[in-house]
């Protein structure tokens, strides 16, 4: 299936397109329901310090529910076109429109926080016991008594909230509007530099190296660019958390991904103890390559032999039957995301890199990739189907009780990948054996060791920028720094411009641990699962596990592991997930394979 026939997503589901008359009066429509939604805020003092009486919250809960959901609609169908192609100019001139009728929803919401979070002890107990709305969203009101403690005065509060777009929202549109434009030379053609990074997985070594130096080539031509949107990204992010009185960088995202310090740093323990393993699986890819040393342009080198193209449409056949395998509900719900055009799978000019699952209406998603021909990027299509079965467990709900910190978000995505990791490895032997083995480890890589070399990069940057701009030059230096922390001497090449490559660092703070403790959590769960079917208790796992997903957005991460007998502040619970990747490690070095 060449990337022209790959399926590209349905859109006009919602709407015929962006002239849609329709997406003019929802857009209208829009605005009026956030005119009306600040109105009712002010008649019932919805601020710090107003008087919360159970109808008043009620009122205001379901009407920014209402208001949540007509954004969320609108968001996803321009945020297709937006995606896709970022030099569609009439999309981009949607989305501007959007983010300016849906601004005062950010200050809007810092009142609901401060008026919520100002309800306490007996005063709170009262409230849930009389209003309705106050016991559906129980769990929000309990972070608001948290979140709460950190805001600045409601007037700092609103004026952040309206600068960001035009400041750091601002810098992150510029940087991904410049990335996915950006292109770089390679013997004699011109090629996006998603097209150069996809290069990475050739099994050709002079093709690996040569994309390798195109690609760094073509980041140096804007990293002016990308030192000034990191920034500008890093200064609102660092000015915002001290007025809010955090003292340490990392805080904010605690806060928001819903752990605490000791699990951060119990989990972080676990991965730093686990860097050794993986560098034996450096030094055995290095071996299977005939090489002592990897270099960069060698991390998604191809180990093994296949004897299956993984094209597309091999790729949906083969992740519909392993969903299937694990329940008829998981297969029929990948059957239903193919039929109805829920992906949009090849790569092309213009069109984001990366993949992403967004939800899209009810319990319906959209998912993006850049599909090429590996389980690699099967493995892809599976973790973004996670992301949308996850979705459709929350779907019943409402936005404000579907609002999932990221540290569960990646769980459904982990659970589904190692269902097809684990399949495609249970047959294989040989060649074949070696080539999934290493598809599972170079993606495990990524999360327990890049994971932890960009979250490393990151404090370092708010270390440093707390005294000033940065150059191009001092983000490269912390880069190859951190990557020389993580990957130690197993690596001989770095890539000194992740810090450019990566899409995270400008958007929320701190956006890479979460998906260490998605993965180990993920793998956690999993492995209970496997239990559970060897004693014959499958469906019963299955219908916790919904119940879990269905339930992310309504407790804390600590509350839900304990469900399944998880203590997240346990190091023995991280060094259980890490096991089972060191026993993939050491079948790895074990298989043999042909250099």
């Amino acid at each position: 299936m060449t990337t022209t026939e790959m399926p590209r997503w349905r859109t006009d589901d919602l709407y015929a397109g962006l002239n849609d008359p329709q997406l003019d009066r929802d857009l209208t429509a829009l605005g009026a329901d956030v005119k009306a939604l600040e109105t009712l805020f002010d008649t019932h003092a919805v601020r710090a310090g107003g008087p919360v009486a159970p109808a008043a919250v009620d009122a205001a809960l379901s009407e920014l529910n209402a208001t949540l959901t007509r954004l969320g609609t609108l968001r996803a169908f321009i945020s297709a076109f937006v995606t896709t192609d970022s030099r569609n100019e009439h999309a981009q001139a949607r989305m501007a429109t959007l983010t300016t009728l849906a601004l005062p929803l950010g200050p809007l919401r810092s009142r609901l926080t401060a008026w919520l979070g100002g309800v306490r002890g007996t005063d709170l107990s009262s409230l849930l016991t009389h209003s309705a709305g106050a016991r559906a969203h129980e769990h929000l009101l309990r972070r608001a008594a948290e979140l709460a403690r950190w805001q600045m005065t409601p007037p700092e509060e609103d004026l952040a909230a309206r600068l960001h777009p035009a400041s750091g929202g601002g810098w992150a549109k510029l940087h991904g509007n410049v990335s996915s434009t950006l292109k770089g030379e390679y013997r004699g053609q011109t090629l996006p530099v998603t097209a150069l990074r996809a290069l990475a997985s050739d099994a050709d070594p002079s093709v690996r190296e040569d994309a390798y130096r195109a690609e760094i080539a073509a980041w140096t031509t804007q990293d002016t660019v990308f030192a000034a949107c990191m920034n500008g990204v890093k200064g609102e992010e660092s000015t915002l958390a001290a007025r809010r009185g955090f003292t340490d960088p990392v805080a904010p995202s605690l806060l928001s991904n819903g752990i605490d310090q000791q699990t951060l740093d119990a989990m972080q323990a676990a991965v730093v103890h686990a860097l050794p393993d993986f560098r034996r699986y450096f030094r055995a890819k290095a071996r299977h390559l005939g090489k002592t040393r990897l270099d960069w342009w060698d991390l998604f080198a191809p180990v093994g032999r296949s004897g299956t193209h993984w094209d597309y449409g091999a790729g949906e056949t083969f992740v519909e039957r392993q969903f299937r395998a694990y329940s008829p509900a998981l297969g029929d719900f990948a059957a239903r995301a193919f039929q109805n055009r829920w992906i949009d799978a090849g790569p092309r000019d213009g069109k984001r890199s990366g993949a992403f699952c967004m939800k899209w209406t009810g319990g319906d998603s959209r998912i993006l990739m850049n599909h090429d021909p590996s389980l690699d990027s099967v493995s892809t299509l599976a973790h973004e189907l996670g992301h949308a079965y996850h979705n459709v467990q929350l779907g019943a709900l409402p936005p404000l009780q579907q609002e999932t910190p990221m540290t569960l978000a990646e769980t459904a995505s982990i659970f589904c990948e190692t269902i097809i990791q684990n399949a495609a490895l249970a047959t294989a032997q040989g060649e074949e054996r070696l080539y999934v083995l290493e598809t599972q480890l170079m993606g495990h890589a990524q999360v327990i060791v890049d994971i932890h070399s960009r979250f490393l990069f990151e404090k370092a940057v708010f270390e440093r920028r707390a005294a000033g701009d940065l150059n191009p030059s001092d983000f490269s230096a912390m880069m190859i720094q951190a990557q020389r922390d993580t990957y130690g001497d197993a690596l001989n090449t770095p890539h000194p411009y992740m810090w450019a490559v990566k899409p995270h660092y400008y958007g929320r703070s701190f956006y890479n641990y979460p998906y260490t403790f998605g993965l180990l959590f993920g793998l956690g769960l999993y492995a209970q699962y496997e239990q559970a079917r060897t004693l014959g208790q499958a469906t019963d796992f299955q219908a916790r596990y919904e119940a879990l997903l269905a339930s992310t957005g309504q407790a804390t991460p600590l509350e839900l592991a304990a469900r399944f007998g998880i203590d997240l502040h346990a190091p023995d619970f991280w060094e259980g997930s890490l096991n089972v990747i060191r026993r993939q490690i050491d079948a790895y070095g074990a298989t043999p394979g042909q250099p």
